[in-house]
């Protein structure tokens, strides 16, 4: 009995086509979840029955259990250690139990994905759906090809190779950190922000490692406009006549700043009158042919020169693709293999009504080979792989479809050449030029006439000879802010910065614009909405990471590792997450839990001062401005000498200044005990956990607390020997230092010899716990000296991406 073979594709019209080749189109198909085509044939030397079949994109995504679906029982911070499961992307289309019934009696497995990350990532999915990922003997082979023209397919039967698990990890790494990242942020600030601010215009607001970043170059961009002051300028433009030309001369100092000095210069051309040829020159100048076209560079012309925004390309390029008109739309390479067929490719489009004269004229006068590009180790360039008509395409793909076909043309033809000449002028000691340029060889700009270069033609000069000056205009004019960003601009950043890839950039760019955060505008550019403004102004001001283009290259260089083999999967997911989890708890601490001030009800802000010494510390924004209570003798950021009665800028009352009674932020209920080096009181910074601290509201000292304790909190009570407040420690079972595991301990830090021992001053001398200053820097009971804490490193809560 002939062995059974199945083969799967990533979508049914490619199934189609290997399905047709290998048969020689003799195929019977029967309808199931996807078609299934089935015939008989060779397979390995010897006689096979065949089904092939397909999925219809990934058969798997990745998602949270139910028990962590819910929103409002579910702590965004803890998404990051959360299980995740795999279910069905599609589970009406039954693709699962599909594979699963068509692999029943087959003994090998061929597998027809797209040979891209994504595409090693679905391999996996079909062998885990059809059981072949059980160790019973059957085998599973690769088919590794760039177009479905009969060529390839039969190449790539004939060369079959093994699944990369590496790359296919790759992508399962992205996709659990994108899931937690993205769900963890993402629900956290939907539910802070949603209904407190109605104008915001999004019910979900949503963050992204990749989308965020995007967002962030074309607010920068906004910020650059609004902030930009136009200045006059003028500038100095001379005019000759010579041999029947009138010549707009260029002033070599481009333009000045101050009126009176260019109409200066003015008059000195207006008195002498001539302009004297200083110097000709000529040189023959040579503009290259392109390289071979990537996915980036056709998504930059199909927004710039087209229209279609990155999303409608890449749709279109799909479809161009499982046609059979091009090859694989999604590469980062522009350097051709060395095997490559051009002049198959060029037969192919010599019947094409529209460039096949053309392409007969490269056949017959000899095209040239491509220039040198980047070999990404993916695909060759996008290239048309047969002809194809508007009628039969559609307008839209067919423009898509003209351009591929221009630009492969393009790579095959001369460099286009010209002459360049410069005649140099001086006139009332200022210098002129002019520029004339005359083109000798077209070349590749036949076929692609947009890049031509702009002929203009002058007369012959003679050095040292004299014109006279017809007029002199002295223009004036004003400096403009850049335009908003464009698609193609925008791609060239997330390209340069890493953000995205071929497959994904489109996505994230159609993400931004769908989710309200950009508006596509004139020119296909991308305008900020209120809400995507804020956005990137509320992470800039907290943390600028979250919205830096760095995060996601700093993602996608681990991904690459692992992609790669270089680098454990699990272990990258590991460290990445920890280091968004820190800045999660950083993100959320700066919100401050939506407290607001007893005396003014405003929201309380948290500050978080730089570098690892750094207090943290609430304040009202009102009370800050406008302090409520008289007899307060210092301000926070007043000036040590002078009348700090005079409020200059940034000065004002945090909570720990505040003498309210009762607000649970103010001094009277936060501070511990006397500041050992001024007149100020230690008071427990709210948000330091785990490394919990002491800090003084009138000078630097910081007192280190007990580190690793789940809460430190003050209490009502008073010490009996010093009247410093209790504070009340609830220590980690598992570094309790308290007897039989006990955790919770109340007592004074200058009075309990417990407490006094595990603290340990920072930033000012050591005090004994019998009076406010102490003499020297004792240990244990009489000094601020603790258990070998003095060596930890000190850690920026926001965990920059930069130095990973």
């Amino acid at each position: 009995m002939a062995p059974k073979v199945l083969m799967v594709a990533e979508k049914p019209s490619i199934a189609l086509s290997i399905a047709s080749v290998l048969s020689g189109a003799q195929i019977s198909t029967r309808r199931a979840s996807t078609e299934v085509h089935e015939f008989d044939g060779m397979f390995l030397g010897s006689r096979a029955h065949y089904r092939v079949t397909s999925v219809i994109g990934h058969v798997f995504s990745v998602d949270f259990p139910a028990a962590f679906q819910d929103w409002a029982n579910t702590n965004p911070s803890d998404l990051f250690q959360a299980p995740i499961l795999k279910k069905e992307s599609n589970p009406k289309a039954h693709i699962c139990r599909h594979l699963s019934q068509e692999a029943r009696g087959c003994s090998h497995l061929v597998l027809w994905l797209d040979c891209d990350r994504e595409g090693e990532n679905i391999c996996f999915e079909v062998i885990e759906c059809t059981g072949f990922h059980t160790n019973d003997g059957r085998r599973i082979y690769r088919a590794r090809f760039s177009s479905v023209t009969e060529k390839d397919i039969l190449k790539a039967m004939s060369s079959l190779v093994e699944p990369n698990r590496d790359e296919a990890l790759a992508v399962d790494a992205r996709q659990e950190i994108d899931l937690k990242v993205g769900v963890a942020f993402t629900r956290f600030q939907t539910s802070y922000f949603n209904g407190k601010y109605g104008n915001l215009d999004a019910r979900v607001i949503s963050y992204g490692p990749c989308q965020t970043p995007t967002l962030g170059f074309c607010v920068d961009r906004y910020l650059q406009i609004a902030m930009f002051k136009p200045e006059k300028f003028w500038m100095l433009h001379p005019y000759i006549m010579y041999k029947g030309y009138e010549l707009k001369l260029e002033w070599e100092r481009g333009r000045l700043f101050d009126a009176d000095v260019a109409a200066m210069f003015r008059n000195r051309l207006m008195e002498d009158g001539t302009m004297r040829v200083v110097r000709v020159s000529e040189k023959l100048e040579s503009k290259g042919r392109p390289s071979g076209l990537n996915t980036v560079n056709l998504l930059k012309v199909a927004s710039s020169a087209l229209g279609f925004g990155p999303q409608l390309t890449m749709q279109l390029a799909e479809r161009l693709y499982t046609q059979g008109f091009v090859s694989y739309p999604r590469t980062e390479s522009t350097a051709y293999p060395s095997s490559f067929d051009f002049k198959g490719t060029l037969v192919a489009l010599v019947h094409n009504p529209a460039f096949g004269g053309y392409a007969q004229k490269l056949l017959t006068e000899s095209y040239n080979k491509p220039r040198a590009g980047t070999d990404a180790g993916d695909h060759p360039p996008i290239t048309p792989m047969r002809s194809a008509s508007e009628d039969s395409l559609g307008n839209d793909a067919w423009k898509l479809y003209q351009y591929i076909c221009q630009h492969f043309l393009g790579t095959l033809s001369p460099d286009c050449k010209y002459r360049r000449i410069n005649v140099e002028f001086e006139s009332g000691g200022e210098q002129f030029q002019c520029i004339g340029q005359l083109v000798t060889v077209k070349g590749f700009t036949s076929i692609m006439p947009w890049l031509a270069v702009s002929e203009k033609n002058l007369p012959d000069f003679a050095e040292g000879e004299k014109i006279e000056i017809s007029k002199v205009d002295l223009d004036e004019g004003n400096t403009s802010p850049p335009d908003y960003l464009n698609e193609s601009e925008l791609i060239s950043l997330m390209e340069k910065h890493g953000i995205g890839t071929d497959a994904s950039i489109s996505v994230h760019i159609n993400n931004i614009c769908e989710r309200n955060y950009v508006q596509v505008q004139a020119g296909r550019r991308l305008v900020p909405t209120p809400l995507g403004i804020s956005l990137i102004r509320g992470y800039q001001c907290i943390d600028s990471d979250l919205c830096l283009p760095d995060i996601r290259s700093f993602i996608e260089h681990q991904i690459t590792l692992v992609a790669k083999g270089q680098a454990d999967h699990s272990m990258v997911v590991q460290h990445v997450l920890d280091q968004f989890r820190r800045k999660f708890s950083y993100f959320v601490k700066q919100l401050y839990k939506e407290l607001t001030c007893p005396l003014d009800n405003f929201e309380l802000l948290l500050c978080i001062m730089p570098g690892p010494e750094g207090k943290s510390f609430p304040l009202c924004p009102y009370c800050y401005n406008c302090p409520p209570f008289e007899g307060i003798d210092t301000f926070f950021g007043a000036p040590k000498t002078g009348d700090s009665s005079k409020l200059g800028k940034g000065v004002g009352m945090p909570c720990f200044l505040c003498p309210h009674p009762t607000c649970p932020h103010s001094v009277i209920a936060q501070g511990v005990c006397a500041c050992p080096e001024c007149s100020g009181t230690l008071v427990l910074d709210p948000v330091s956990a785990p490394k919990w601290r002491l800090y003084c509201n009138m000078c630097n000292c910081l007192v280190s607390l007990p580190e690793g304790a789940h809460r430190i909190s003050t209490t009502q009570d008073k010490c009996p020997e010093c009247d410093s407040t209790i504070i009340e420690v609830d220590f980690n079972k598992k570094t309790t230092p308290l007897k039989d595991g006990a955790t919770l301990h109340k007592g004074c830090i200058l009075c309990d010899e417990l407490l006094h021992s595990l603290v340990e001053m920072k930033h000012g001398r050591s005090f004994s716990r019998h009076g406010r200053r102490g003499r020297g820097r004792g240990k244990g009971r009489g000094g601020y000296r603790g258990r070998g804490r003095g060596n930890n490193k000190q850690q920026d809560p926001k965990m920059s991406f930069r130095d990973f």
